[in-house]
């Protein structure tokens, strides 16, 4: 493909961006990056999103677009919803939601009316905002009933979901998380919901990677519809996507356009389609499996240093860690930001039972899609474990993290980015 710019377009037309740009470049090579929903790109993936498809409005679906001009197009998103049916084995897939909220929200106007009741997972327990939050539009429109966990072990607790939804009747229950450690079991859920005459909507946005390497159970078969991000596992641009069965494709698609989008990101789409590709490897399954040992070990070094983690352990890429226990003088925020000060990088959560307000939180998110991505594996989990433990027993003396910080550096001087 003919390279139209320059590196240097960027730095003569707009200094300012391109100094962010450099700036922001230099912190991801430099940082640690524990976010569970954050990862690294192929280079690919990255040339497909700053490629010309940009320029193109492409209204509508392919054969069926509202512009001229298109032909080309038809070709990429076609080729990303192919790819997409044949890892995840999917009936019908529309890949133009520009996120996975975006997803969720179409699902919603497909099948629900404003009222309508949907049973779904709290965001305390480890659920996500478009899944009822009262802030989002999903909490707004519709009667939301949440299930929960079980006190003793943070699992899903199936047999009161069961209980709820025969009581609430809902319409519609949502599976999946934001922070949720644990294997779902697809299967069952679905039966439950099938079973009170509700439909069930999966939400693998943060598993979707493992899902589509075969190292988690594959909601399709058994669910309804299936939404999902192409970032996170699947290691993709950021950008959204709905599996569905073909009984609730035109459904789907008109929710979609013209119900609550116009023009699809064409570039994007592009991008998702390089993406699935990758994920259809070899290679890209013993990168899930890595993602997976890297998670584990990473819990097991932190409970071996007497760290609280929500229950006992990982069955995918995240893990949660209650702080209360351990250092409950630290609220989230204040671990969140002592860690950011030697260039590790993590995000604050709520944790069950939750005994701070959402912005101070007493958990810490971690995750190893993005370490995995660069090629750090179950060594490198315990250098990681000792450095955040040194941190949380001297958040407020800062005398060991310069060290700290060095340290971190010259790890990830190790492990370059996908693009060095």
């Amino acid at each position: 493909m003919k390279n139209f710019f320059h590196p240097e377009d960027l730095e003569r037309s707009d200094v300012e961006i391109f100094t962010a740009v450099g700036d922001e470049l230099i912190r991801q090579e430099q940082h640690i990056e524990l976010i569970a929903s954050e990862n690294f790109t192929s280079p690919a993936v990255l040339e497909a999103m700053g490629s010309v498809l940009t320029n193109k409005y492409a209204e509508g679906y392919s054969g069926r677009r509202y512009y001229g001009g298109c032909q080309h197009i038809d070709v990429v998103e076609n080729l990303a919803i192919e790819r997409a049916k044949m890892l995840f084995d999917a009936e019908h897939v529309n890949v133009q939601p520009h996120s996975g909220s975006q997803a969720n929200t179409a699902v919603y106007v497909a099948v629900l009316k404003p009222g309508d009741t949907i049973l779904t997972m709290s965001l305390e327990n480890g659920g996500h905002l478009t899944h009822g939050h009262p802030k989002n539009i999903s909490g707004m429109l519709y009667n939301v009933v949440h299930y929960g966990i079980t006190g003793d072990t943070c699992r899903i607790d199936y047999d009161g979901m069961l209980e709820i939804a025969h009581k609430s009747q809902p319409k519609l229950v949502t599976i999946g998380a934001s922070a949720y450690p644990r294997s779902i079991d697809f299967e069952r859920v679905a039966n439950i919901a099938h079973g009170c005459g509700a439909l069930v909507m999966a939400d693998i946005a943060h598993i979707a990677g493992l899902v589509a390497a075969g190292l988690h159970q594959n909601p399709v078969p058994f669910c309804d519809f299936v939404t999902t991000t192409t970032h996170k596992t699947l290691r993709g641009p950021r950008g959204g996507m709905i599996m569905c069965k073909q009984q609730f494709a035109k459904d789907i698609d008109a929710a979609i356009f013209p119900g609550t989008q116009g023009g699809p990101l064409m570039h994007i789409i592009a991008a998702k389609a390089v993406c699935f590709k990758e994920a259809l490897s070899p290679i890209f399954k013993k990168y899930q499996q890595q993602t997976l040992a890297n998670a584990s070990h990473l819990a097991a070094e932190l409970q071996a240093l007497q760290l609280s983690i929500i229950s006992g352990g990982t069955d995918n890429h995240l893990l949660l860690v209650d702080l209360r226990d351990s250092h409950p003088e630290i609220s989230g925020k204040d671990a969140q930001c002592a860690l950011e000060k030697v260039n590790i990088t993590t995000n604050r959560n709520t944790v069950p039972n939750e005994t701070r307000s959402p912005f101070q939180a007493s958990g810490l998110r971690l995750g190893t899609p993005a370490v995995t991505s660069r090629g750090m594996g179950v060594s490198e989990m315990k250098q990681i474990a000792n450095m955040i433990k040194l941190i949380l027993d001297n958040v407020s003396n800062e005398k060991e993290f310069p060290a700290i910080r060095e340290g971190v550096i010259e790890l990830c001087a190790e492990f370059p980015l996908p693009y060095a």
